[in-house]
C-alpha cells in the first residue's frame, strides 16, 4: 500500500502489483509476435541469488584442485559450501598423512602402501592433488595403467599438474598419443604451470608432435622462466646469447644465466663462472666454479684451480 492512507483504514491508493502482467489489447498482443516485449516484471535484485543454490557435484568440480588455504576460504562462503567441501577438507588430512608416509618424515617411518592408501581415500573424496600423488606412487611402482588412470582424473577435473604429468607419461609409454600429450601440455601451459610450458617449450624447439618454431618455444621457455623454473631460465639465456628465437642480446643472457646459476642450475654456474673469469673477477668466478665442480661439473674443477694458481696467498 502507498502511503499516506486515512485514519479510518481506507486507503486513498493502492501499490501497483509488479508480478501481475498488465491485459493486453487484441492488436497488442497481435504485435507483440514480431516485436520483443518489454517483460512487466521487475528484474531481480543482485541479493536475490543465493550462493547455496549452486549444486554440491558442479561446486566439488569446482574446488577439486584447491588447496587447503583455498578451501577453508571458500568454506567461508556460507553453510551450504562449508557443508559440501567437507569430503574436500578431509582429503587434504588424508593428503598431509600420504605425504609423510611417503617421505618419511612428520614423526613416521616411509611406508609406500600407507601412503598409497592415504592417496586413494583423499582421492576417493575428490581432491586432485590426492589423485597426482596416487598416480606417482603407481607409476613408480610400474603400475602404469593406474598411474595413467588417476592422472587423466585429475586431468580432466582441471588440475594442471596432472594435465602435465598425463602428457609425460603419454610421451614416454604411449607415442601414438603424442597429439593427446601436446593437448594437455597446452591446457596446463596456459593456465601457468611452468614446468608444462617447458615441455611445450621443447616440443617446439625439437618439432616434437608440432611444427617446428624457435620464436614460439623461446616465448614459452621465458614464460616459465619469468615463473621461476630454473631449466628454462638457462635456455633463455642460450635464446638470447644466440638470438635464436629472441633478439640477441648480451645483457639479457647475462641475466637469465646469473638467475639460473643462483638457483643451482650447474651448467649455468660453470658457464657464469668462465664469464667472471673472462672480466677478470677472480674470486666470484671460483665461488660459482667451486659450486658447479660440488654439482658434478668436472670441467669447472680445471678451471678453478688454474685460478686458485693464479691468485695470491692473500
Amino acid at each position: 500500500m502507498t502511503w499516506p492512507c486515512n485514519p479510518d483504514g481506507n486507503h486513498h491508493f493502492a501499490s501497483l502489483s509488479l508480478s501481475r502482467k498488465p491485459k493486453e489489447s487484441p492488436t497488442l498482443a497481435k504485435s507483440s509476435k514480431s516485436h520483443l516485449s518489454i517483460s512487466s516484471s521487475p528484474p531481480k535484485s543482485p541479493q536475490a541469488s543465493d550462493f547455496s543454490a549452486l549444486p554440491y557435484d558442479v561446486l566439488a568440480r569446482i574446488a577439486a584442485p584447491f588447496s587447503l588455504p583455498s578451501l577453508k576460504t571458500a568454506s567461508l562462503v556460507c553453510r551450504a559450501w562449508r557443508d559440501a567441501l567437507k569430503p574436500l577438507r578431509e582429503a587434504m588430512v588424508l593428503l598431509k598423512w600420504g605425504r609423510r608416509f611417503k617421505s618419511g618424515r612428520g614423526g613416521v617411518k616411509a611406508n609406500s602402501k600407507k601412503a598409497l592408501d592415504c592417496f586413494l581415500k583423499g582421492a576417493a573424496r575428490g581432491s586432485t592433488l590426492a589423485m597426482v600423488d596416487a598416480a606417482s606412487i603407481y607409476w613408480r611402482m610400474g603400475k602404469k595403467v593406474e598411474g595413467i588412470a588417476w592422472y587423466r582424473m585429475a586431468a580432466e577435473l582441471g588440475d594442471h599438474t596432472g594435465q602435465c604429468n598425463l602428457a609425460i607419461c603419454y610421451f614416454q609409454a604411449y607415442p601414438l598419443k603424442t597429439r593427446d600429450a601436446i593437448g594437455w601440455l597446452y591446457q596446463a601451459s596456459f593456465g601457468g604451470h611452468v614446468r608444462a610450458q617447458y615441455q611445450l617449450a621443447l616440443c617446439l624447439h625439437q618439432g616434437r608432435g608440432l611444427k617446428r618454431s624457435l620464436p614460439e618455444a623461446a616465448r614459452w621457455y621465458l614464460r616459465a622462466a619469468e615463473g621461476g623454473y630454473v631449466h628454462t631460465m638457462y635456455n633463455t639465456s642460450l635464446c638470447y646469447l644466440m638470438g635464436e628465437g629472441l633478439a640477441q642480446s648480451n645483457r639479457l643472457a647475462r641475466k637469465w644465466m646469473k638467475r639460473a646459476a643462483d638457483h643451482g642450475h650447474s651448467k649455468a654456474q660453470f658457464k657464469h663462472g668462465l664469464c667472471l673469469f673472462s672480466e677478470g673477477d677472480m674470486m666470484k668466478a671460483v665461488v660459482y666454479l667451486e659450486l658447479a665442480t660440488l654439482a658434478g661439473e668436472r670441467a669447472a674443477a680445471d678451471v678453478k684451480n688454474f685460478i686458485l694458481q693464479q691468485l695470491s696467498a692473500t
